[in-house]
């Protein structure tokens, strides 16, 4: 029998495919392996690791009839980079881990306008107001607590309740961490450049405990090590498919609707204006939005895809359009310079 979903993903491959071939030949723009000429070289700079989407790139290659080379970095130091090159920046594609980013290079004019059939693939509130960039994934933000410690009635759900001296010592936060920096950012939207100081100013004197990244976070918990933990819902899911809930000693709790804590951010691209590949650049974005990769950020990376063909369907965890995260447009977290310099301030970077 087919289901809804497999339905619904056999019309979105339609739509995908259809854009893809319109950008070039049917052969070379599908990824059929019979074009007659050679297939694109691309630069992508990805802020996402190696880890995460190392396996995705494959897959794109193939979807867009191109050959990538990946740069791997932290999404906020390849953006300062691209910042840097300006228009001499060998980079195709920018692969960020949050919209921050994205807008930053975007606001420099460092990123093209991407083609309206591109961007009608994904979800409308999940891209950028003048179309530079789009969503490739979603992701919330979440606070995972050490279940041996804490009982989850008493865990904190909003960030005010963070500050209570009961949790000094006890928080484990990722300050370089591009998706902690975006919920900084969200909080200087929020509540102003003083409400945002102060929160963070609270939040540093109750001694959060630094790690390098999420996944450091989220094993501390596991260990004991801290009894709260500030990461991305998607690390706990894939720790959970891993191990099983059953042997795991964190448990993930979502925040308030409306809390700045409770932001849902994306993973997302866009194409350099000085790349020379734009028309390949382009078949990459949409090969991105196309039910294959979307399938791969739901089931390996335990992220929410941003196409509307596909949907979650673990019990228990929250599809995208239910979660509720504060009322900020994304394209608003751009100032990443601004945020980083408060947090060098405060003594929180």
């Amino acid at each position: 029998m087919i289901t809804r979903k497999r339905m619904l993903a056999a019309l979105a491959a339609v739509a995908v495919t259809a854009p893809l071939a319109a950008c070039g030949s049917d052969e070379s723009a599908t990824g059929t392996g019979n074009s007659s000429t050679e297939a694109a070289s691309l630069v992508m700079y990805s802020g996402r690791g190696e880890n995460l989407v190392g396996d995705l790139i494959p897959i794109i290659e193939d979807l867009a009839d191109v050959s990538i080379e990946v740069r791997y970095g932290s999404t906020s130091e390849l953006a300062a980079q691209i910042l840097e090159e300006g228009d001499r920046s060998p980079a195709d594609v920018f692969f960020a881990q949050d919209a921050g980013a994205l807008g930053a290079v975007a606001n420099a004019g460092l990123l093209a306008p991407l083609a309206p059939e591109t961007l009608e693939l994904a979800i409308d509130e999940y891209q950028a107001e003048d179309g530079t960039w789009v969503a490739t994934s979603g992701r919330a933000r979440v606070i995972v607590h050490d279940t041996e410690a804490v009982d989850a009635a008493d865990v904190p759900d909003t960030i005010d309740e963070l500050l209570d001296p009961r949790w000094s010592g006890q928080i484990g936060f990722a300050p370089t961490n591009a998706s902690w920096q975006s919920f900084v950012t969200a909080l200087r939207v929020s509540r102003g450049e003083d409400g945002a100081r102060e929160w963070l100013e609270a939040f540093r004197d109750n001694e959060p405990v630094r790690y390098d990244k999420n996944g450091s976070i989220l094993n501390a918990v596991e260990e004991g090590q801290v009894e709260l933990g500030l990461i991305n819902h998607y690390y706990w899911y894939r720790l959970q498919d891993d191990k099983g809930a059953e042997n795991m000693r964190s448990a993930l709790n979502y925040l308030a609707p409306g809390d700045e804590g409770a932001l849902v951010n994306i993973a997302g691209a866009g194409i350099l204006v000085s790349s020379e590949q734009q028309e390949a650049a382009e078949r990459v974005i949409r090969a991105m939005l196309s039910v294959d990769a979307q399938q791969y950020f739901l089931d390996e990376t335990a992220e929410y895809p941003v196409v509307d063909a596909l949907e979650v369907t673990e019990d228990g965890r929250p599809q995208l359009d239910e979660l509720q995260g504060p009322d900020i447009d994304l394209s608003e977290l751009e100032s990443l310079e601004q945020t980083q310099q408060l947090l060098t301030e405060v003594g929180l970077l």
